[in-house]
């Protein structure tokens, strides 16, 4: 997110960079069998917060738009437990994993926000 005040909040905006940024930070990992399957976790997880963003934005109803919203924040906590995972298995990459976990806290804060509204 830019530090520009004036900028709106851009949800749509934010799910995508963390998209990005996971994916970045994934290329950085060595591979082994057991990264390789938490790497295929993380990455659908993480990446599937905005595009089930995408979908809550485009919702055709107020239920439909709270069940992608839902999504949203369950893919969140998701990509957590995998940054966790992927932590203890390359303790090398633990601040990596903790700089992507905040901002998966982060949204899932949001995203429970919003369906609290």
């Amino acid at each position: 997110m830019s530090n520009n005040k004036n900028q709106k909040f851009d949800l749509e905006e934010r799910t995508a960079i963390f998209g990005e940024e996971t994916i970045k930070f994934l290329r950085l990992l060595k591979q082994s069998s057991i990264t390789k399957s938490l790497t295929n976790q993380l990455i659908r997880s993480a990446t599937s917060v905005g595009a089930n963003y995408m979908e809550a934005d485009g919702a055709e109803s107020k239920r439909d738009f709270r069940h992608k919203i839902a999504l949203c924040k369950k893919e969140a906590k998701e990509t957590k437990h995998w940054l966790r995972m992927i932590a203890i298995a390359t303790p090398e990459n633990k601040d990596g994993c903790k700089k992507l976990w905040k901002e998966a806290q982060e949204l899932t804060l949001i995203f429970s926000a919003i369906l609290r509204k």
